[in-house]
């Protein structure tokens, strides 16, 4: 299989070098496709993707502006956000196409993948794995997988594997800050080593096995040897951030939390997702939302998941608002704190897409149309209400599409998207 001559000073269009090369999309894009990409679309304006999921949606009739655009009314939970109102838009009427099936479609918040949770059924890579897959190893931890409550995550790799999620944030910041000590980074080198000189091993044994195959398998194994050169750059690349030190942030450590109650875990969480971000540790988290437990919310006598089942009760929706809001307030707080962080010349939050989402669109009917959306940062102009209709929802896969060629991965399309998301610029 011949690759085209990169260096003969043409530009190459995708599609002829992937046609050229024999692979899809599995191989980070090439310099020569740049120049190609640039004439149709602006250079990319984000550097990074925040994905927050809460698994017992928000209610709409808080959430959702009456009207629609930039003169839309703030609804009672975006009313306390209104001093950051340009950073970030409101999308009603969108969800999923073919996702359903209650608390189950979790699995498919960010992968967007149809879902009939039959025995069969198998997810595809989600949108924070498909960006880390092309850009992640830029930064020593290619993406961040973390629980507000468990190990569970809409977070999949290729093959449609759960990937398990960080829940303690102690873990989590020595993690991301706390060197290890040297009998640690030893083991860690040697294991790598040892995946390498096995990678070289498989590898030499192949082409010797190549010699002897009809063209549609050398073919079949030229695809395979890429995969394999694509794995020993990310394990070249890990032996160097083992013996690496970790940045040092002005925190101390991780504040005293509550995880018996939400509002206190997340803030927490998002407190250690910013440093992340601003030490440059990751590029691309996902953060789900699976804790129930509202114990010491003032006003809150029941528990959360109880009350998202609130069959319209007055009460239980006073005390699910207390909730709610608690939960968005820190999500905006989180927008808060990244724009006034430095990346460069701009902005964090400019250069970082932060999405806050549920597969419930009404938790109280296991209803996963009309999901919850709001959209911030990443250098898009926000200030907005995109309404879309409540009856015939639009994909909302189409919004990862607009995310992924905001970091610059030129995508014709994800999942089931049918373009990229009308009204967002």
């Amino acid at each position: 299989m011949n690759s085209p001559n990169i260096h003969s000073g043409k530009h190459l269009s995708r599609r002829t070098c992937l046609k050229a090369a024999g692979i899809s999309l599995s191989l980070p894009w090439l310099d020569a496709m740049t120049p190609a990409f640039a004439v149709d679309q602006p250079r990319p304006k984000a550097k990074r993707f925040v994905g927050v999921s809460l698994s017992l949606g928000l209610h709409a009739e808080n959430l959702v502006p009456e009207n629609s655009g930039v003169d839309y009314k703030p609804s009672k939970y975006l009313t306390s956000l209104q001093d950051i109102r340009n950073s970030f838009s409101v999308i009603s009427g969108s969800s999923h196409p073919d996702v359903k099936g209650g608390h189950t479609a979790e699995g498919s918040i960010f992968s967007a993948c149809p879902n009939t949770r039959g025995a069969t059924s198998k997810n595809t890579i989600s949108i924070d794995q498909l960006m880390a897959k092309h850009l992640g190893h830029e930064t020593r931890f290619p993406s961040l997988i973390l629980n507000v409550g468990s190990y569970s995550s809409p977070s999949y790799t290729e093959n449609g594997a759960m990937i398990p999620a960080i829940n303690n944030p102690v873990a989590l910041f020595k993690k991301l800050f706390v060197d290890d000590d040297k009998s640690e980074q030893n083991r860690q080198a040697q294991l790598i080593r040892n995946g390498r000189s096995v990678m070289d091993l498989v590898a030499k044994e192949a082409k010797l096995l190549q010699r002897e195959l009809g063209s549609g398998d050398k073919a079949k194994l030229e695809e395979w040897f890429t995969s394999v050169n694509q794995l020993e750059k990310r394990l070249s690349s890990e032996q160097e951030w083992t013996r690496r030190p970790k940045p040092k942030v002005a925190s101390k450590g991780v504040s005293e939390y509550d995880n018996s109650n939400v509002s206190s875990y997340l803030k927490t969480m998002l407190d250690i997702v910013s440093l992340a971000l601003q030490s440059d540790s990751t590029r691309f988290v996902t953060l789900h939302v699976s804790s129930n437990s509202a114990k010491g919310i003032e006003g809150v006598t029941e528990g959360y998941h109880g009350l998202s089942h609130h069959g319209q009760d007055e009460d239980k929706l006073r005390q699910l608002a207390l909730i709610e809001q608690l939960l968005i307030d820190h999500w905006a707080d989180f927008l808060r704190e990244l724009s006034k962080k430095q990346a460069a010349d701009h902005a964090l939050l400019d250069e970082t897409m932060v999405l806050l989402t549920s597969n419930l669109g009404n938790a109280s009917s296991h209803n996963n149309l009309n999901m919850p959306v709001l959209f911030g940062g990443g250098g898009f102009k926000h200030g907005r209400h995109l309404a879309f209709d409540q009856k015939n929802n639009y994909p909302l896969p189409n919004l990862y599409l607009n995310s992924l060629h905001q970091l610059g991965l030129p995508f014709e399309k994800f999942a089931t998207s049918t373009g990229k998301m009308q009204g967002l610029i």
